[in-house]
């Protein structure tokens, strides 16, 4: 496949760099002047899971083509979009034109409804992913991440496409295992609380090594998740039991779990403090619960624990 890739981030660089070892043509689009800044080549610095699950070491130089223009007659087969969830909007205002004939993977965090965010894109030629992996660019422009053997797909209730399979088979030829997730647009919301979570107990223990290290910072994170589920309820959310069971052990004993998780050596704990000193992640777990704290205003329901912690949300 010819593979273009919106920004290029974290989670573009590196799920780039896999296809491309995997036989794959793979660009970036930036913008204007961001290709000189960005310059020729990625330093990378990865733990790759795909055939090692406590990661492999990856350190090389890797030269990647950019481009800071795209028009409709391109001849890319798929175009790739994760970008930050505040920027969602303008990646689908920008590529609505330009999308030709190709499928586009959406591998995003998502906190709007799904269909609405794609409205203006051809929806039959819109692929439903999420990334299973992280980190972030240090001060000296290394990117030092993880990528797991996981990846994410499902659908918003439809048949799967022949998009769909070619995607899916596209992931599993480079060395990834697909998760199929049933009803995609509620796993995005029930991800994206999760993801509250977090970025909440992140802020208040200061850190995310003083989050992995303390058990009443990870009990926290499903106290979070339990205080939001009446919002995704309220937003139409199907609360399955497989959705909802591990928010329902008690909290102590899934700090228990989530400190065995974090423990020192695992490779979920190298990405995830890789993750954390990254500017561009820090400042997305202000933004999670502020855009969370601001939907349950909206909507009249009451969220003590994230509106304990406003003053630290910018």
């Amino acid at each position: 496949m010819k593979i273009l890739f919106f920004g290029r981030g974290t989670i573009a660089t590196q799920y780039g760099w896999a296809l491309e070892k995997a036989g794959h043509t793979v660009e970036f689009y930036v913008r204007p002047g961001r290709a000189a800044q960005y310059g020729p080549t990625v330093k990378l610095d990865l733990l790759d899971a795909r055939q090692n699950p406590r990661g492999e070491v990856v350190q090389e130089t890797w030269p990647v083509v950019l481009r800071e223009d795209l028009g409709a007659d391109h001849d890319y087969d798929l175009i790739l979009v994760s970008v930050t969830h505040g920027a969602f909007a303008g990646a689908v205002e920008f590529l609505a034109p330009r999308v030709g004939r190709a499928t586009v993977l959406v591998f995003n965090n998502l906190w709007t409804d799904p269909r609405r965010a794609i409205a203006s894109l051809p929806a039959d030629q819109v692929v439903w992913g999420f990334p299973a992996a992280g980190g972030g660019f240090n001060n000296q422009g290394v990117l030092r991440g993880g990528l797991m053997k996981m990846v994410f797909f499902g659908t918003l209730g439809n048949p799967l496409t022949d998009r769909d399979r070619a995607v899916r088979k596209l992931f599993t030829s480079a060395g990834f295992k697909v998760s199929e997730q049933k009803n995609f647009g509620d796993w995005l919301w029930h991800h994206f609380i999760l993801d509250v979570g977090f970025g909440s107990e992140t802020l208040k223990a200061g850190g995310v090594e003083a989050l992995m290290s303390s058990s009443e910072a990870l009990k926290g994170i499903v106290l979070d998740v339990r205080e939001l589920l009446p919002l995704l309820k309220a937003r139409g959310v199907k609360l399955g039991l497989a959705a909802t069971l591990p928010f329902s052990l008690p909290a102590g004993l899934f700090g228990f779990v989530m400190k065995k998780l974090f423990a020192a050596g695992s490779l979920i704990r190298e990405i995830t403090l890789r993750g954390g000193a990254s500017a561009s992640t820090s400042a997305e777990m202000q933004v999670y619960p502020r855009d969370a704290l601001d939907e349950a205003r909206r909507l009249g329901i009451r969220v003590p624990r994230l509106e304990a912690i406003e003053g630290l949300l910018g």
